[in-house]
């Protein structure tokens, strides 16, 4: 595989102690976030945490980590980026 200018040089990795913080090396961006759910795309896909009280404790996407305290849940990768559907598209589906 080819590196090109944009392929950042750094790995894909996830630490998490105790369910109460989490350290994600590798993050491209960070896409949505609140008290309980943070989506960030990775070197690895889309990846989206859910739990209570998350908050983003620091944040560098210059290095491509993002460091997340609160109580975890669950982490999924997910294939594509879901967007947040308003009112009307829901009650119309």
């Amino acid at each position: 595989m080819a590196m090109d200018d944009k392929t950042p040089k750094w790995r894909h990795q996830v630490t998490l102690i105790d369910r109460e913080e989490m350290t994600v090396d590798g993050v491209v961006s960070l896409g949505s976030f609140d008290e309980k759910e943070i989506v960030m795309e990775t070197q690895q896909g889309m990846l989206a945490i859910r739990g209570e009280t998350l908050n983003i404790k620091q944040l560098n996407l210059e290095k491509g980590n993002i460091v997340i305290d609160g109580t975890v849940k669950s982490m999924v990768y997910e294939d594509e980026i879901k967007q947040k559907r308003g009112l009307l598209e829901r009650l119309l589906k």
